[in-house]
């Protein structure tokens, strides 16, 4: 027989199908998501649901969604692993550019005022929460450090949580592919990025001065208490919210202004308005995004918040 060649009695290993999720499971799943994380899936989200976690079905030969939900239920471990599968881990370096564009032109300065006041320190923690890999605590670290300089008796702390492990490995990490670099300053760039050469040619790595003021830790910003150690003077928490139920937006809200110092800011995303719903928090975005000449959707939603002891003072 020629080589290659497969005998007309062999039979052919084809791939296993990919097994039904039925409705029942559909649900059962869902409620564990919405317990575990906050997550809703939607009845539009069951097609995502079956490709997501076949991958883990494949890999622990499990032939049913019925199986792979007992083994979550039993071994807390692929929980984690179930949860790392579903979470949308989308992001890039300084996404929604208004929002540092904020930072630079309102927050920025009064925070050097009050330092020059000696009315607050030259300390500033900020923590990123839903990081995903990465971008976003880093880009945030390499804004404060051009504007707040070490030289200048600042001290720059940057938190980055997340609830996947895979996404938080990334992070740590500190490693992109080059093509992430378009939306980050040249001279950010040349002071705080690293380019591969060789065989890591194409890959970005932070600098050490970045990584020096960054930390990662896993945590689900559904459950209490939250291991962090605030007060924070600055918390991003942007396009998270769109996935949770309007109690659990609440709940998370709420939770987060607790972690505010008295001048600090709650910055969200540019679609997560939460108008009437934190009565502990109030809106500062009307002053500091004034109307644009042409406006736009994207300009007139960003949603930025603040404690609201400090309503008087603004």
């Amino acid at each position: 027989m020629t080589s290659g060649e497969i005998p007309v009695h062999s039979p052919l290993l084809l791939p296993k199908p990919i097994p039904d999720l039925a409705a029942e499971e559909f649900s059962l799943f869902q409620a564990l998501v919405l317990r575990e994380s906050g997550i809703h899936l939607g009845a539009k989200n069951r097609a995502m649901l079956v490709g997501r976690l076949w991958k883990r079905l494949r890999t622990l030969e499990l032939s049913s969604f019925s199986a792979y939900y007992r083994r979550v239920k039993a071994d807390p471990q692929e929980l984690v692993l179930m949860l790392d599968c579903i979470c949308t881990n989308e992001t890039h370096f300084f996404r929604e550019p208004a929002a540092f564009e904020c930072l630079r032109g309102r927050v920025f300065p009064e925070w050097m005022a009050l330092a020059e006041a000696n009315k607050r320190s030259r300390t500033l923690r900020v923590w990123s929460a839903a990081c995903s890999t990465g971008e976003e605590p880093y880009s945030l670290a390499m804004t404060l450090l051009s504007e707040f300089p070490p030289s200048s008796g600042w001290n720059i702390e940057v938190l980055g949580t997340d609830l996947s492990t895979k996404v938080l490995a990334r992070a740590s990490a500190g490693i992109w592919p080059a093509e992430r670099l378009s939306d980050v300053p040249v001279d950010y760039q040349r002071r705080f990025l690293l380019r591969g050469f060789g065989p890591e040619k194409g890959k970005i790595k932070a600098a050490d001065e970045l990584r020096h003021i960054v930390r990662f830790q896993r945590m689900n910003l559904t459950q209490v208490p939250y291991p962090v150690n605030g007060p924070f003077d600055l918390i991003f928490c942007r396009n998270v919210l769109i996935y949770f139920e309007w109690e659990t937006k609440i709940k998370v809200v709420d939770r987060l202004g607790k972690f505010l110092t008295p001048d600090g800011y709650l910055f969200l995303g540019h679609a997560e308005s939460l108008h009437g719903v934190a009565d502990k928090l109030h809106s500062v975005t009307p002053k500091v995004f004034p109307a644009p000449r042409v406006p736009t959707a994207r300009s007139s939603a960003l949603c930025i918040l603040q404690r609201r002891e400090n309503a008087s003072r603004d």
